[in-house]
């Protein structure tokens, strides 16, 4: 089971498969729009929650936990793309590209939203570390998937560590 709190009590809860068809949905989504140093970190964390190289059931993060930016304004600019990503996802955004259904996608997706949403990035804790220094930022896209993919971390992106 993994676990993404949502920093006010709501956390995602998703088993090992649901939290790979997470990821996934997000990679592509998240790959379509990174365009900002904070996009490339928050793609850089999504590889990370690559349970084929980090292992089953040890992966997820606090929305508490991220670094949101320093003033209200990059908060707002940060909670305002992450709620574009998620949109971009629940469009089904590259879905005919997996290689499987992803039948509970969108109940994940929406309720993911519904907690960033709610969120407030003034309350996190950046000093959790938990976001990508920006050196450590996902700025490499896989050729054959056309997604971001893990580097400096490990070579290749969620689908290519799956086998895909």
């Amino acid at each position: 089971m993994n676990i993404f709190p949502g920093g006010d009590g709501r956390c995602l809860e998703m088993s090992n498969g649901g939290t790979a068809v997470f990821v996934d949905v997000l990679a592509l989504s998240v790959s379509a729009l990174a365009r900002e140093p904070w996009h490339f970190r928050f793609a850089a964390l999504l590889t990370l929650q690559d349970q084929s190289v980090m292992g089953r059931g040890v992966v997820g993060f606090d929305l508490a936990d991220l670094d949101w930016g320093d003033t209200p304004q990059e908060r707002a600019a940060a909670k305002g793309w992450l709620l574009r990503v998620l949109d971009l996802a629940l469009t089904r955004h590259r879905w005919e590209e997996l290689t499987y259904e992803p039948p509970y996608a969108e109940k994940y997706l929406r309720t993911y939203r519904a907690m960033v949403e709610a969120f407030d990035p003034a309350t996190a804790d950046a000093r959790a570390g938990v976001l990508p220094a920006p050196q450590d930022a996902a700025l490499a896209s896989c050729v054959r998937h056309r997604v971001l993919d893990a580097l400096p971390y490990w070579a290749g992106c969620v689908f290519c560590t799956a086998g895909v």
